[in-house]
């Protein structure tokens, strides 16, 4: 390898962090046949009446990134499910922010809170998403 590769060649920061389980299962799943839960793997026909939704949205224009905290309307909506069934009222503007997945919402969590020198407790087993956003 060249000098000019070696020097391109990317460098984990955590060149440690082992493979996760959602990785294992998936290969167990692949290797038995198996239904993948594991993952919520979305490897089946969704409803027409989402498809029909999906396609009405985009030609709409409705098709852009959203703003970083979520779109408004899901934002209230939210808001005003939690104020129905647990009788908590959160603002929409400020305290509700939409993510694209648990793992997403854990990881912006703990790099917003967690600042160098900080100490954090880890108990085991846990998500295995912590400890890499925690490094």
């Amino acid at each position: 390898m060249s000098a000019a590769a070696q020097s391109l060649k990317i460098r984990s920061k955590l060149p440690d962090t082992p493979t996760t389980i959602f990785t294992r299962m998936t290969q167990l799943a692949q290797e038995c046949g198996a239904l993948n839960l594991s993952q919520g793997f979305p490897d089946f026909h969704c409803s027409e009446k989402l498809v029909q939704l999906v396609h009405y949205y985009m030609q709409r224009g409705d098709n852009q990134y959203a703003p970083m905290q979520g779109m408004m309307p899901l934002r209230e909506r939210i808001a005003e499910k939690v104020q129905e069934q647990y009788g908590r009222n959160y603002d929409p503007v400020s305290e509700i922010t939409i993510t694209a997945g648990g793992t997403q919402a854990i990881y912006v969590a703990i790099t917003a809170m967690v600042n160098p020198g900080d100490e954090v407790v880890l108990f085991a087993p846990a998500y295995d998403s912590y400890e890499p956003a925690v490094k």
